[in-house]
């Protein structure tokens, strides 16, 4: 385990990365917290919104504070893989003429796909490697992307017409889904102020990729008693249908349930959350706390379910209470 004065600089530094984006984001504060979180753990995440909720801001805004390199993919129906991962062009030089790779825009820190669902599958797969391994091959060679590396992602719920749903292979190698909400009448007034007067407050750089990647070292070394984990484990366990002891409203709703990601990126998270909230161990309120966003986009709904109006949450919510330590 670290030392407390890492623990303690990681909680300040935390803090000052979180208050530096409140300079630009108006409420969210949950969304926030979510993207702190998966940032540190090392994971991508998925935002789903309505438009003008300003997820893409949120993204830029990170990357601002975080003082990493950034870059934003349009996804549209005509983007083809080589437009972000990059390609060979044919260059003159005094050797004479030979190819060189272009790297595309998946070569920086934080890649916003905005509006990932309207790409192609074949540029969705294009994701896929840079998102698990890190790693993007092209021209028949695997380059090695810098660390640390993220792709966030947006969606729209609304607008289905001429979009494509990401694959249940890639959903899974997002940590987080999270939900952006609309704002409440005391935050859009906030935020119409900021837009339509001067904006007074900007955010700056508090961190960069080296503060990032000590504070997922010290995030990995926070311990987790045998029943937290087991309590974590249960639960990715009782979104399956087919097991024998599943529950009864998994048995009833659920078509398939979580992997062994939504397990490992259950308890990453969770370690980062109990530090943010100044516990040397992971509790059992931090599991909970991720749940939600990690278990959204694995579990799909049956035709009964959707038939009934049930959701995603309230089944998570459902199993979380009826799997509650006592």
């Amino acid at each position: 385990m670290s030392d407390k004065k890492s623990i303690e600089n990681f909680v300040v530094r935390y803090g000052q990365i979180r208050d530096e984006i409140a300079k630009e984001m108006i409420g969210q504060q949950d969304v926030v917290e979510h993207l702190l979180l998966a940032v540190i753990a090392g994971g991508n995440v998925l935002l789903e919104g309505v438009p003008g909720l300003g997820k893409t801001h949120l993204v830029r805004t990170l990357s601002k504070v975080l003082s990493v390199p950034f870059s934003r993919i349009q996804f549209t129906p005509d983007l083809m893989p080589a437009d972000i991962t990059g390609t060979n062009i044919l260059v003159k030089t005094e050797e004479g003429n030979k190819f060189q790779f272009q790297p595309g825009p998946l070569f920086s820190s934080i890649v916003l796909a905005d509006e990932i669902n309207r790409a192609t599958p074949k540029t969705q797969s294009a994701l896929l490697e840079a998102m698990q391994e890190h790693a993007v091959t092209a021209g028949g060679q695997t380059r090695p992307l810098d660390e640390p590396y993220f792709v966030l992602a947006t969606q729209n719920p609304i607008e289905q017409e001429g979009t494509y749903p990401l694959p249940e292979a890639q959903l899974d190698r997002f940590m987080f889904k999270v939900v952006v909400p609309f704002p409440t009448l005391d935050e859009l007034s906030e935020i119409v102020d900021m837009t339509v007067k001067s904006q007074t407050q900007h955010a700056c750089a508090v961190a960069n990729a080296q503060d990032i990647l000590e504070m997922r070292e010290i995030a990995r070394q926070v311990p987790i008693a045998p029943s937290v984990q087991e309590y974590a484990l249960k639960l990715v366990l009782a979104t399956h249908p087919e097991l024998d002891n599943s529950p009864e409203i998994s048995r009833k709703y659920l078509r398939f349930g979580a992997s062994p990601r939504a397990a490992q990126a259950m308890l990453s998270a969770a370690r980062v959350r109990a530090l943010n909230q100044g516990r040397y161990n992971v509790a059992f309120d931090d599991v909970r706390y991720v749940a939600y966003a990690t278990l959204r986009h694995r579990l799909a709904l049956n035709f009964e379910a959707l038939t009934a109006g049930e959701k995603i949450d309230g089944i998570i919510g459902s199993l979380l209470n009826l799997l509650s330590p006592r």
